[in-house]
């Protein structure tokens, strides 16, 4: 799943090559990826694009005296740009193809979703903070105001276990399960500490393991090309997919604890004091 760094990798790709540029044609290919219908696809066709935005793991394309494209490209979804655009129209089927944008330099991008778990989203709407999703993200953790007393506020009393709190986009907007695994083996902590336990020292190294891990992985995102996005991002992970490697900053093998549809992954040496967490559809976790 595109999480905030390759988020704000294709909004500042997508802001070099649309803002200026004349929208001709929206072509929906997959008709359950629209979520509204009140403004219609076609009153984007013959508007400019202004400006692209992001608000959490959401995609938002402005156009003049027009409505906004928000997509969020969930657990399989991707953005193609094509330089150029095929020649003819898209078929409808069973392939990954759900939604064309083509511009008037016969340049554009297709959006894309793999498996069928259908989960893609595209809204057309005057005001992108109308999205429901929008509407209740917490804070951008990479603004000005997210520092340790946000934090802080944030996780008082939250009797969650804290790798599930930072995946609670209402809580903190852009991180999901990969950048969470990221984020506490920075940080040197157990995914299922309590966030209400967290001491002041433990807020302060969260918040700076929060801020480091996706700055870090933003920069290295940055100008590349849509395309190679999703291998950067693989490449640049420590723990997370990289069950029974070797931790790069201890040496021990890294571990994993799995879900009916997602797992994690974690340091026992960094994290969790040499202790394996068991796996919950055998036995109960170690604290």
């Amino acid at each position: 799943m595109p999480e905030l760094p390759e988020v704000e990798a294709l909004r500042d790709f997508l802001g070099e090559h649309l803002v200026g540029h004349e929208i001709v044609r929206v072509l929906p290919v997959a008709i359950s990826v629209l979520k509204t219908y009140d403004p219609p696809l076609t009153a984007l066709e013959g508007r400019e694009v202004v400006s692209v935005g992001r608000y959490g793991k959401f995609l938002a394309l402005a156009t003049r005296d027009g409505p906004w494209l928000v997509t969020h490209l969930a657990r399989a979804g991707w953005l193609r740009w094509r330089d150029p655009l095929p020649d003819g129209l898209p078929r409808p089927g069973k392939g990954p193809l759900a939604l064309r944008v083509a511009l008037e330099n016969g340049q554009g991008f297709d959006l894309t979703e793999a498996g069928t778990q259908k989960r893609l989203a595209v809204h057309v709407v005057d005001d992108p903070l109308t999205v429901p999703g929008i509407a209740r993200l917490g804070p951008d953790p990479l603004a000005d105001s997210f520092d340790e007393t946000a934090l802080t506020r944030l996780l008082d009393g939250e009797r969650r276990r804290i790798k599930g709190a930072l995946r609670d986009q209402g809580l903190i907007a852009g991180i999901g399960n990969a950048y969470s695994d990221e984020i506490l083996h920075a940080a040197k902590m157990s995914p299922y500490k309590l966030a209400a336990d967290l001491t002041p020292e433990d807020i302060h190294i969260l918040h700076e393991a929060t801020r480091s891990t996706l700055t870090e992985a933003v920069e290295r995102s940055r100008g590349l090309a849509a395309g190679r996005l999703k291998a950067e991002k693989k490449s640049g992970l420590r723990v997370h997919g990289r069950t029974g490697e070797a931790c790069p900053v201890c040496g021990d093998t890294i571990r994993e604890v799995s879900f009916s549809d997602s797992s994690l992954q974690y340091c026992p040496t960094c994290q969790t004091g040499g202790r394996p967490l068991a796996d919950r559809r055998t036995s109960r976790f170690l604290k």
